[in-house]
């Protein structure tokens, strides 16, 4: 009996684990944001300037949950998180999208937990 218990444990993992990561978790809506996201998302539309210098920077996506792209297709921005004495956890990440620009994309992902999950941005 423990040996078809572990049987099916190890084929319930396993197909737990094919299916990859979870994809990103739903939609927010630009409105809902917080203040410092929107005003990120602003200055992403107008280009700049940005208050940290690893803003615009390329972001992997090495947790493969926003959609695969090419390398260097997404950028990501510093939310500053109010009271926290660094970059703190919150990011918006841009696609290059259709333009080519993540100012013009209109693909824009929220993430409050340094990227453990993404939520897509709705303008």
């Amino acid at each position: 009996m423990r040996w078809l218990a572990a049987c099916l444990l190890t084929l319930f993992l396993g197909a737990a684990f094919a299916r990859g990561p979870a994809p990103h978790a739903g939609t927010v809506d630009a409105r809902s944001l917080p203040p410092e996201a929107r005003q990120v998302l602003a200055r992403i539309h107008a280009g700049g300037p940005f208050r940290y210098k690893r803003d615009g920077v390329i972001f992997y996506n090495r947790e493969h949950i926003l959609p695969s792209r090419p390398r260097g297709y997404y950028t990501e921005y510093t939310v500053p998180t109010p009271g926290a004495r660094n970059r703190g956890a919150r990011r918006i990440i841009a696609g290059k999208g259709d333009t080519g620009s993540p100012a013009t994309s209109g693909e824009y992902w929220y993430t409050a937990n340094h990227y453990a999950s993404f939520q897509r941005i709705r303008e």
